[in-house]
């Protein structure tokens, strides 16, 4: 008699680093032969949690090294309250409960959450990394994923037609710990939107479609300029972590060198103790160096793989590259190459980062930040700025836009000399990048124009040094005008609007007398003089009126 799992078969789908361009773990996807299966898991949590089962039986057989994710719908975690038999599977195969991934799929809808809530703590107690999936185009409640604190959400690939709402999901990932995915990528055009809106995962067909045998190798399109991933001040090291090599700390030499010689791609392995924290490092070149020397496979082979290991290093998934950078900097300059072990609040390994690829992200970055910075003042461009005004947009967040200039700069350059006019520029330039504190932006957009972004509360003193402060060139006084545009969550909805907002506050404060300053709010007529005059009016006419709400 036949059963069903007979005709059950299951493919593999790489989950890719958008930065290394590696791949972070494989999806294990049930493939029946006939029937609807899933439709019956859905509604069968003792199926479902079969077919978790089977499903990693399935990838151990292909003897992979890689994080595998395992699919199971949120009803069946409530209703089994864990899942006692796939903790068993994963101990017999010797894996480590930290290198599945459990990806909760909708619907949520009539699942009881607090039932929910208890499953995903035990599981997370077992070690078990969670995933959301279906965010964004599922019924998951925000306040259900914000109790959950999944390690990765996974969006849909259609949602990439609304980059705020990606960006804005980033955001609570970031808040949360998390790793944001884009699932179901299959055009060039989705990669570089998904790289855009700052998501680390991703994946679909155009890495590599679902298969029979895990994916070796995958495509990744190259960066192209305007999508490198958003480094700043400090890139999370979640950007660059890589699977681990992970064996108990136990493991002979010959265990170590057979899994070295059978995966050519692995660095160096990880010993672990039970609980899954690092206790020594395998350098790959060193450890193969040591057991090919003479009497080496009979002095190490039957010995503990430890003895010929170092001391782990290691950083918190929550660690920047600088602080990589740092770690490998103050130790022994021969381990250079050595990976860093990446671990978990609980100090178990997670996986691993190779100084190769956070230098290389970071050469990046700051090629790219060269290339937009202006020559005269050393300032970025209106590219930094407006994405930055995007990202606060996307995180709900109040903040004022400005835009400053030199008066009649042409008049300065034709009566002072250009000379005198670029070292003007310069120093208005020192002068705000001294003033703004370290949530501000400003950046200098060409000729004598600078933006400034920055908190509201942070205008006064930008006021009292550009405006309430004398200019001069080549000896002749020079005045500045500053438009600022206030914007508060949900009065614009991406960087255009705030600048459309912002260019008649500009023209009106141009057209006053002496230093000016002109203040509006997005989505409100008017505005307000906070510095400056109005221009004489011509004998015979009135004067000039300013705008509705000027104060």
């Amino acid at each position: 008699m036949h059963s069903w799992t007979d005709t059950l078969r299951f493919a593999f789908q790489p989950v890719v680093n958008l930065t290394t361009g590696g791949v972070a773990g494989l999806e294990i996807l049930a493939r029946p032969e006939a029937g609807d299966i899933l439709a019956q898991a859905r509604r069968d949590p003792e199926l479902d949690g079969r077919l978790a089962v089977l499903a990693f039986r399935a990838a151990a057989r292909k003897e992979t090294l890689l994080p595998l994710h395992v699919n199971v719908f949120a009803g069946t975690l409530a209703d089994l309250g864990g899942l006692t038999a796939l903790h068993d599977a994963v101990r017999e195969a010797g894996r480590l409960p930290w290198e599945v991934t459990l990806d909760v799929v909708p619907p949520y809808t009539h699942v009881p959450q607090p039932a929910l809530l208890e499953a995903v703590t035990a599981l997370r107690d077992q070690g078990f990394r969670i995933s959301a999936d279906g965010v964004g185009d599922g019924d998951a409640p925000l306040r259900l994923l914000v109790d959950i604190a999944p390690d990765l959400v996974k969006l849909d690939a259609s949602l990439l037609a609304r980059p705020a709402a990606v960006r804005a999901m980033r955001t609570l990932c970031d808040e949360l710990g998390a790793l944001l995915v884009v699932e179901g990528v299959e055009t060039e055009l989705q990669c570089a939107a998904a790289m855009s809106a700052g998501a680390q995962l991703a994946q679909g067909a155009l890495f590599a479609p679902p298969s029979r045998l895990p994916a070796a190798d995958v495509y990744v399109p190259p960066l192209g300029p305007g999508v490198l991933p958003a480094l700043r001040s400090g890139p999370s090291v979640r950007e660059f972590v890589r699977p681990a090599a992970l064996l108990p700390a136990t493991a002979s030499a010959g265990h170590v060198r057979a899994l070295l010689t059978g995966s050519p791609d692995v660095s160096g392995v990880l010993l672990v103790d039970r609980a899954g924290v690092p206790v020594r490092s395998v350098h790959r070149s060193r450890f193969l160096l040591s057991m090919s020397g003479r009497y080496g496979h009979a002095l190490y082979a039957d010995r503990p793989a430890a003895k010929l290991g170092d001391p782990p290093r290691t950083v918190g998934v929550d660690a920047t590259a600088w602080e990589v950078l740092d770690v490998v900097a103050v130790g022994d300059p021969d381990r250079t190459s050595d990976d860093v072990a990446v671990v978990d609040r609980s100090g178990r390994c997670v996986g691993v980062v190779r100084l190769a690829d956070l230098v290389r992200a970071l050469a990046e970055s700051r090629v790219e930040e060269a290339a937009g910075l202006n020559p005269l003042t050393r300032l970025p461009g209106s590219d930094t700025i407006t994405g930055e005004v995007d990202r606060r947009i996307a995180e709900g967040r109040v903040f004022a836009l400005s835009w400053l200039d030199i008066d009649h700069f042409k008049q300065v350059n034709d009566g002072a000399g250009f000379a005198a006019g670029d070292e003007l520029i310069r120093s208005v330039g020192r002068a705000l990048q001294m003033t703004m504190s370290g949530n501000a932006c400003v950046g200098h957009i060409g000729g004598d124009d600078f933006l400034v972004l920055a908190d509201p509360e942070s205008l006064e003193p930008l006021v009292g040094t550009v405006l309430d402060v004398p200019w001069s060139a080549g000896g002749h006084p020079v005045t500045l005008s500053l438009a600022t545009v206030l914007c508060r969550p949900g009065s614009v909805t991406d960087h255009r609007q705030a600048a459309a907002c912002l260019a008649p506050l500009k023209k009106a404060a141009k057209s006053l007398r002496g230093a000016s300053w002109v203040v509006g709010h997005a989505g409100l007529a008017g505005y307000q003089i906070r510095r400056g005059s109005q221009p004489m009016a011509p004998a015979g006419t009135g004067a000039a009126g300013a705008e509705p709400g000027v104060g």
